[in-house]
């Protein structure tokens, strides 16, 4: 007898590490005959379409910090009667609205921001002192509604897969730049000197300058538009030590090329951030600079990933008790677990 397709609706998370985190709860769903509609801001889309079990992606106007009920309400009518189950991956109580909204059956997500009435299948907010890994916290809500015991088992690695075609629309595009060099597969590295979060996440320009002047093949710079002046800084240091081996595309690629990009880089090095995750995904070779976060809570999830974090080594002195912090500028003063990363260190493990 043939499995019976489930329509479920999905609410993606608003940023793109998380995004990409999500996607071994897509395979879970997918894998149990769940057709699945996300439900994404237009800048996350583009993760959810690299995800093949994905039935489709719809467009979300809402934008971030408001919250749009009429905007809101105008989806629930159109979404009313088409989903049996809605997962809400996201912790807000605006996020929770239009599955509601739709009067959708099976409301499934975390307790979040008060949502008892909005979600009718909850699991409980992890206290901040033990934080799970991000995997593990998103795929655990495909444990909901399930007969047996509640524990994960199989791959928890995310994985994204570019259909060709989009690698080649999107390198296309990009061949119009004739300052760039040649967009051969291992023929450039990528460099994502970001991270949205704040700066106790960002390993310093110049360390990322002194690593992309001894590399012997040129670094691609990308980010969003508020990593533009960074990344100036890092090529224009860079450059000078070695002439034109550094280009800055911060906030001038889609991000369709962005991760065409990654995925013919021969390496990326990064801060914990978005485009780490989608590094790990997509299977590249990579180093990954971790500050005032954890890897045990957002680790890059590769095979091929190694990664820096001061607090685990057991020759640097004094310890970093202080690690991680989760905050976004350092209360200490010092970001010791940053500054006291060498350059020559992070070369050596690219």
């Amino acid at each position: 007898m043939a499995a019976i397709t489930k329509n479920s609706l999905f609410i993606a998370p608003q940023w793109i590490g998380d995004a990409v985190m999500t996607e071994p709860l897509v395979r879970r769903l997918v894998a149990r005959g769940e057709r699945l509609t996300v439900g994404a801001l237009p800048a996350i889309a583009p993760v959810y379409r690299a995800m093949p079990g994905v039935a489709q992606v719809v467009e979300l106007p809402a934008q971030r910090g408001r919250l749009q009920l009429r905007e809101r309400l105008h989806i629930a009518r159109a979404w009313a009667g088409c989903f049996e189950t809605a997962y809400v991956c996201p912790n807000s109580f605006k996020s929770a609205l239009i599955p509601w909204l739709a009067r959708i059956p099976r409301r499934v997500g975390y307790t979040g921001e008060m949502r008892w009435g909005l979600l009718n299948e909850r699991l409980a907010n992890p206290s901040k002192e033990h934080r799970p890994p991000m995997v593990e916290f998103y795929a655990a809500l495909s444990l909901l509604g399930q007969s047996g015991p509640m524990r994960l088992s199989g791959d928890l690695r995310p994985r994204l897969s570019l259909l060709p075609m989009v690698t080649e629309v999107a390198l296309e595009q990009l061949a119009s730049r004739r300052d760039l060099p040649t967009l051969a597969r291992n023929s450039f590295v990528v460099f994502a000197p970001g991270a949205e979060y704040g700066p106790a996440k960002r390993w310093a320009s110049e360390n990322f300058a002194a690593v992309a002047a001894q590399l012997d093949r040129p670094v691609l710079l990308l980010g969003s538009a508020k990593d533009r002046e960074v990344c100036d800084e890092i090529a224009t240091q860079a450059n000078a030590r070695n002439k034109a081996c550094c280009f800055n595309l911060a906030g001038e690629t889609t991000l369709d090329q962005a991760f065409a990009l990654i995925s013919l880089a021969y390496r990326v090095l990064s801060n914990d951030s978005g485009l780490m995750h989608v590094a790990a995904a997509l299977g590249v070779p990579q180093v990954a600079v971790f500050g005032s976060s954890s890897p045990e809570h957002t680790p890059p999830l590769n095979d091929k990933a190694k990664v820096v974090w001061l607090r685990v080594d057991a020759n640097y002195y004094p310890p970093l008790a202080c690690s991680p912090c989760y905050a976004r500028e350092c209360p200490l003063g010092h970001t010791r677990c940053l500054s006291d990363i060498s350059p020559e260190r992070v070369l050596a493990l690219l």
